[in-house]
């Protein structure tokens, strides 16, 4: 009898641990799908949505400015966002915003409407963030809480883009001159797959 019960005290006690065990076991394999998905694409969001999330826990923000006709645009969204590391930091140090800056018009943004601008059939919101230059595709870096919002304009294949998201995710910016930066840089992505050159209307 007193075997008897050692052995059900045993299985009593045994349980509860394999029970943890198995549910760590979950949580691990959740993590690790988590952290497979924040691998797999840019958490990419609309204007509404970032705005929300800032009041919850404050980010930078990188805008992804395009526009459908844009082929230099389609390249980047082939090669330069399809990277897993590019992905990864992006997810982990900001919010992405994409911006068609010729089709999202009536944006609520910081209290104020902007509308598309008839003469140029483009957002007043696009060309307030990029001070009037148009040109596509043009990455917008804001600090946290939406200040300071600085146009960055042009295609940037993996590597070069790694530099300035590192340069700006890292807060290297508030005490090192780009050009300095820059010198010293050595980057750790793969550059990605290009693939045929876009036709030459995307600029």
């Amino acid at each position: 009898m007193k075997q008897l019960l050692l052995i059900v005290v045993a299985c009593l006690l045994l349980n509860p641990m394999l029970y943890a065990g198995d549910k760590n076991k979950k949580l691990t394999s959740q993590k690790t799908e988590e952290e497979q998905a924040d691998n797999k694409e840019i958490h990419w969001l609309s204007w509404d949505e970032v705005q929300v999330k800032m009041k919850h826990i404050p980010k930078k923000v990188w805008v992804d400015v395009y526009t459908d006709w844009c082929g230099w645009c389609k390249r980047m969204d082939a090669t330069t966002f399809k990277n897993p590391d590019l992905i990864k930091y992006m997810n982990q140090k900001f919010y992405a915003v994409r911006f068609n800056a010729e089709k999202d018009d009536h944006i609520l943004f910081l209290g104020k409407q902007y509308d598309i601008v008839p003469q140029t059939k483009t957002s007043q919101l696009a060309i307030d963030l990029m001070h009037g230059q148009l040109s596509y595709p043009t990455g917008i870096f804001m600090e946290e809480g939406f200040q300071n919002p600085q146009p960055v304009p042009g295609y940037h294949p993996t590597q070069e883009m790694e530099m300035i998201l590192k340069y700006l995710g890292e807060n290297t910016y508030k005490t090192t001159k780009f050009e300095d930066y820059q010198k010293t840089f050595k980057s750790n992505w793969k550059e990605s797959a290009t693939p045929p050159a876009p036709p030459m209307q995307g600029h």
